[in-house]
């Protein structure tokens, strides 16, 4: 078992300008900001109103797309 390293924060001018973490707190960084902003994505797009269609005025439409 590998034991936790703390992060190693970079001080330059006497302020943190940087900070050290190992990579597999990194990705997992990442994906949890992956996540948070798909949520907001999710939550943007809850906030418009539904709007339906006949599947034949969708095919119609998608036919100048192609």
């Amino acid at each position: 078992m590998k034991a936790h390293v703390s992060p190693e924060v970079v001080i330059r001018d006497g302020k943190p300008v940087a900070v050290i973490v190992e990579i597999e707190e990194y990705r997992e960084m990442l994906e949890r900001l992956e996540e948070i902003e798909d949520l907001a994505a999710l939550q943007a797009v809850r906030r418009e109103p539904l709007e339906f269609r006949r599947f034949e005025d969708y095919l119609a439409a998608r036919e100048h797309d192609v």
